[in-house]
């Protein structure tokens, strides 16, 4: 089964232009169907285990990489450090203002940016962030 993800993983990226090392191949896995918006750290974090000699360079370096070429979104939407999200379908967040969790919203919400407010812009897409709590937190606010 593992090979069988690994090669599916393979295929993925094939075309993004990089050396597939066994390093960058763990940090595609890791990536690959994760919903948590991992920041590098974590994915750091995750993957030494397999390759106690990885750098957090290289991490750094293969995410800079997967987002220049389209493969993965970088969220700036936790000032204390970037997300990352390898679901490249149109989507938006809710965010935890405490746990800082994450979760990803499918719905298309109509926005209609006026030609004052584009200033010139050609408008390509958009995101919103939800912010609120979470109902783990939620529950700690009762409870607490």
């Amino acid at each position: 089964m593992v090979k069988f993800a690994m090669n599916l993983v393979l295929e993925k990226y094939k075309d993004s232009g990089f050396k597939m090392t066994p390093q960058r191949l763990a940090i595609l896995e890791y990536l690959e169907g994760n919903t948590e918006h991992p920041s590098a750290e974590e994915i750091y974090r995750s993957v030494i285990r397999k390759f106690p000699t990885m750098s957090f360079a290289t991490v750094y370096n293969t995410l800079e990489m997967l987002v220049s070429r389209g493969r993965v979104m970088e969220l700036s939407i936790d000032a204390g450090k970037k997300r990352f999200d390898p679901d490249m379908v149109p989507h938006h967040h809710l965010i935890c203002r405490r746990c800082r969790c994450i979760e990803d919203v499918f719905e298309d919400f109509s926005i209609d940016v006026s030609s004052g407010t584009k200033r010139n812009f050609e408008v390509t897409g958009h995101h919103i962030a939800f912010y609120g709590f979470c109902p783990s937190c939620q529950d700690k606010n009762d409870k607490g």
